[in-house]
């Protein structure tokens, strides 16, 4: 696996992904797991970060702490939530701690928010679009899940319009990136998510294209993000966007079209500090 936008680092066993904007930035942790480093097997190895998929919980626990290590993030600071492609952004503080881990996960919320440092935020894929974001000037940041349906719904936009109007972020200070997910070339929808994507506002034209029957379509998920992303006013000279496809390199990452949904999860975790 290669790539010409982000970093694939390497601590020991465990092999993970930066974004550099993010690596740049003062006051803050990041990390975007790959398969390898952990200790699960079978069709969650190595690094299964999902407590619900059927592996084992003392396996997924032990990967989070060989993650949290190479990030410089405590374990006992995660936040997780249980992701259903809606729009919704949670704010979290310190209170929240442990939620998804050793309490209940939040229900319903596929983005998660927070101005306080020690709040590691987890979101989890196997194909969809991870969206991070940091203001380093207000000090905020955020972690968004971002499927079709959330993408759709501009989950994105939903996360940047939070952090202006709850937390005075000005747009062109925050810094973001879109995480490893499925191209293009690999993601074939049919008509329902064709008509979906007509009535968002996203152009059709640079997103979705035809395959010649009138029932299938290849779909940019992330060209559909960026476009979010700028439209809402990040600044393109401020966004990291991986060039790196999880269903081509299902060696690597975990991919849920390329194994019919036989797999693990990765995770994007961040944290001001």
């Amino acid at each position: 696996m290669e790539s010409k936008t982000v970093n694939i680092n390497r601590s020991g066993d465990v092999e993970y992904i930066t974004f550099p904007h993010f690596v740049s930035a003062s006051g803050v942790h990041h990390i975007f797991s790959t398969r390898k480093g952990g200790v699960s097997s079978g069709i969650y190895a190595e690094m299964n970060l999902s407590f619900r998929n059927g592996d084992k919980r003392d396996n997924v626990l032990e990967n989070y702490r060989r993650l949290c290590n190479v990030a410089g993030i405590d374990v006992s600071h995660l936040v997780l939530s249980r992701q259903t492609h809606t729009n919704n952004v949670r704010y979290v503080t310190c209170k929240d701690l442990g939620t998804g881990v050793t309490r209940p996960e939040f229900s319903d919320v596929d983005g998660l928010i927070t101005d306080e440092p020690g709040v590691a935020l987890v979101t989890q894929y196997a194909d969809c679009v991870p969206l991070l974001f940091y203001d380093p000037v207000v000090r905020v940041c955020a972690n968004s899940h971002s499927g079709w349906r959330g993408t759709v719904k501009k989950i994105g936009a939903e996360t940047v319009k939070k952090m202006v109007n709850d937390f005075g972020c000005k747009p062109e200070n925050i810094i973001a990136a879109i995480g490893p997910s499925i191209c293009k070339n690999c993601y074939e929808v049919d008509l329902p998510v064709y008509e979906a994507f007509k009535g968002s506002g996203i152009p059709l034209d640079t997103v979705i294209m035809p395959k010649g029957d009138g029932e299938h379509f290849s779909l940019d998920l992330r060209e559909a993000n960026r476009l979010i992303l700028t439209e809402a006013g990040i600044l393109p000279q401020n966004l990291d966007i991986a060039d790196i496809c999880t269903c081509e390199n299902s060696d690597i990452l975990h991919s849920h079209r390329a194994t019919g949904g036989r797999r693990g999860n990765l995770a994007a975790i961040i944290e001001m500090y």
